[in-house]
């Protein structure tokens, strides 16, 4: 029988050890990267069927990531997973090829789900609500960021905002709803 391989691209060392432990109790192989040099380096020499990328690995995106599992696995299941989850970077995320896209806090069985049921769409169910003021002022954020490819000076500029309170906004977790 053979096992399906899930990659997991997870900076956070205690959060990585609970899902790939979670994973392994449900029979899946499993590899992990936890910086993006090894997740290139796996992407290109390994074959998985599912992948869990954050999408903030140690303060760099990791959406670049994307394409080249595209590439070498085309028809693998690819999961965003992000504790600052916005539009714009679900928007980009799929425009690069993810199945899907999951805010976290998520667990081993929210994560499979949305794995193995790419279509369930979970990611535009929860941004389908009113969202609050400071929701939408973290969003609008996060579309100019997006705009000025991440640089923090321009957008602050673009934003009328101070660029240490821009930055002080993006420390931040993102506010639900």
């Amino acid at each position: 029988m053979n096992q399906e391989v899930i990659l997991l691209i997870e900076d956070d060392e205690v959060f990585s050890s609970v899902i790939l432990r979670a994973f392994q109790r449900r029979g899946f192989e499993t590899l992990h990267a936890g910086d993006i040099d090894t997740a290139r380096m796996l992407i290109s020499s390994s074959l998985f069927d599912m992948a869990v990328v954050d999408l903030n690995l140690d303060g760099h995106s990791s959406l670049e990531l994307i394409p080249l599992m595209r590439e070498h696995c085309p028809d693998s299941n690819i999961l965003m997973l992000t504790g600052y989850a916005s539009i714009a970077t679900a928007v980009e995320a799929i425009k690069l090829g993810a199945d899907n896209y999951l805010a976290k806090p998520a667990d081993a069985n929210e994560i499979l789900a949305a794995l193995q049921n790419p279509e369930a769409d979970g990611a535009a169910a929860s941004f389908q609500a009113p969202m609050s003021v400071r929701r939408l002022e973290w969003e609008h954020i996060q579309k100019v960021l997006k705009e000025n490819h991440g640089n923090i000076s321009e957008t602050a500029r673009q934003l009328k905002m101070h660029r240490r309170t821009l930055q002080r906004k993006l420390q931040k977790k993102p506010v639900s709803g």
